[in-house]
């Protein structure tokens, strides 16, 4: 819902909805300032440019769905279907473009395909399609199998600071409001 709700508009929600939308932007930012994400982006750069960052969100989410089990004792299937069905429970708060979205990431299981090199594929095929520009996005699994282990060394150096940053934001933003 994050990246659906522009500027100030998170005000026009419910104090829960507006820690999530702030806290999914301080991770954007936290990520997009991290040094070891910023060396996974710069391996990508010369060919897709300002891309990278959107290519190695959706590397890091393959490489989460793969070590999922390391951080927390919910099976990946289990925490997908819960927030499917909360999403889909509450989907009248979502914005319209963010609803028309999550019908295809259920029936498409988004969430659980990221596990595959062939999701990562379609998933990165479909932003390619959507990008205004030749995003060359849809090419990017070459880089994906080629360096593998780089970036997963870099998603395993990376993690569990996001994770210790976003959970003292979190209670930094409950203990403000």
């Amino acid at each position: 819902m994050g990246d659906f709700v522009k500027g100030k508009d998170f005000e026009n929600y419910p104090d829960r909805i507006k820690t999530g939308i702030l806290l999914h932007r301080e991770i954007d930012r936290y990520t997009d300032s991290h040094d070891v994400v910023k060396q996974s982006k710069d391996r990508l750069r010369e060919k897709y440019r300002h891309y990278s960052g959107v290519i190695i969100d959706v590397f890091y989410d393959h490489f989460l769905a793969n070590s999922f089990q390391a951080y927390t004792k919910e099976p990946l299937h289990e925490f997908v279907m819960r927030h499917y069905q909360n999403l889909e429970t509450n989907s009248h708060t979502l914005p319209a473009r963010a609803q028309n979205m999550l019908e295809y990431m259920v029936r498409g299981n988004w969430l659980e395909n990221y596990k595959e090199l062939r999701g990562i594929q379609k998933t990165l095929t479909g932003m390619s399609r959507r990008t205004k520009f030749n995003s060359l996005m849809d090419q990017a699994i070459i880089e994906l199998t080629t360096y593998h282990q780089q970036f997963a060394d870099e998603f395993a150096a990376f993690f569990p600071d996001i994770q210790a940053h976003a959970t003292q934001y979190r209670k930094d933003l409950v203990n403000s409001h």
